[in-house]
C-alpha cells in the first residue's frame, strides 16, 4: 500500500460556505442535523455545538479543525454515538443513533464503527493479532484472524509482530495496529481523534498515508479531528469549527491554505483577548 499523498488537483481553491446537509433520505455515511450540545443550564450553561448541520458521503475523509474550546471533541463525540446531543439528530450509514438505548449504541459502534485516538488504546497484555480482533470478540462474533492478518499485513506489520505486545512495538507501530484493528471490520465510518498527536513528523506522515489510502484503496469514510494543518492536508474537505458551529470549510486544501484559514480564525480572539 502505498504512503503518499494523493495528488491534489484544485488545492487553489477559494473560501466556500459552510458544507450543506444534502438530501433528506440520501444514504449518506455520516449526517448530522441541527445538532446541538449544552453542558449546564442557565447562565452557567456551555453551548459546545450550536447546531451541526452536515452530511459526508461513504468513501471520503473529512479534517475537522478549530480553534480551542470550538467544539471539535464534542463533536466527534456526538456524531460517534459517545455522547448525546441536546437536540437536533444523527445518523451513521443510514441508521439514526440518537434515540438508541446505550446498550444499542454499544453493539453498533462495536459492529460498523472504528475508532483511532491520539494514545492508541490498545490492550497491552493482549498480542497484537489479539487486539485487532478484538472489536469482533466484543460484538460476539467469532474472530477472523485472516482478516486480521490481511489488515496487518496492509498496515506494514508482517507475521512476525502478531504474537508481540503493544509495549514491543514502537508508537507508530502501535498506532498501525489501532489502524488495523479500526479497519478489520469494514465499519461505516472510522472515527480519528488527533491519530498523530504523539507521533514524530515522518511516523505521522506515514500513518497519515495509511488513512488515505484506506480512503482510495478500500473506500473507508474517515473523519478525523486535528490540529496540524499538514495532517489535515491528506483529507478530501476541512471543516473549522468555532463557537460550535461550523463556520468554514475547504476542499482539498493545501497546508498553508489550511493554516490561513486558521489563522485568520484565531486572530479574533487573540485580538479581543489584547484589547
Amino acid at each position: 500500500m502505498g504512503l503518499r499523498r494523493k495528488r491534489r488537483t484544485d488545492e487553489g481553491s477559494s473560501a466556500v460556505p459552510p458544507m450543506p446537509a444534502g438530501a433528506p433520505g440520501t444514504d449518506w455515511a455520516v449526517e448530522l442535523r441541527g445538532v446541538r450540545r449544552q453542558y449546564g443550564r442557565g447562565s452557567s450553561a456551555v453551548h459546545a455545538l450550536s447546531g451541526i448541520d452536515l452530511a459526508l458521503e461513504r468513501g471520503s475523509f473529512t479534517a475537522v479543525m478549530g480553534p480551542s474550546g470550538s467544539g471539535k471533541s464534542t463533536f466527534l463525540q456526538c456524531a460517534a454515538g459517545l455522547d448525546r446531543p441536546s437536540a437536533g439528530t444523527v445518523r451513521l450509514g443510514g441508521t439514526e443513533i440518537t434515540g438508541m438505548s446505550e446498550n444499542k449504541l454499544t453493539e453498533l459502534r462495536r459492529a460498523r464503527l472504528g475508532f483511532v485516538f491520539q494514545a492508541f488504546n490498545l490492550l497491552p497484555s493482549l498480542t497484537v493479532e489479539q487486539n485487532v480482533v478484538l472489536p469482533s470478540r466484543l460484538a460476539g462474533r467469532r474472530p477472523d484472524r485472516r482478516a486480521a492478518a490481511e489488515m496487518l499485513a496492509r498496515v506494514g506489520l508482517g507475521d512476525d509482530k502478531r504474537k508481540r505486545r503493544p509495549g514491543e512495538l514502537s508508537g507508530g507501530q502501535q498506532q498501525r495496529v489501532a489502524i488495523a484493528r479500526a479497519l478489520v471490520t469494514a465499519p461505516d465510518v472510522v472515527f480519528a481523534d488527533e491519530p498523530t498527536g504523539a507521533l514524530d513528523t515522518t511516523t505521522a506522515a506515514e500513518i497519515l498515508g495509511l488513512l488515505r489510502s484506506a480512503v482510495d484503496g478500500m473506500g473507508a469514510t474517515v473523519v478525523m479531528v486535528t490540529h496540524d494543518p499538514a495532517a489535515a492536508a491528506y483529507a478530501d474537505r476541512v471543516l473549522f469549527l468555532a463557537d460550535g458551529a461550523i463556520v468554514d470549510r475547504l476542499e482539498r486544501g493545501s497546508a498553508q491554505e489550511i493554516a490561513g484559514r486558521m489563522a485568520a480564525l484565531t486572530a479574533p480572539a487573540f485580538a479581543a483577548a489584547a484589547a
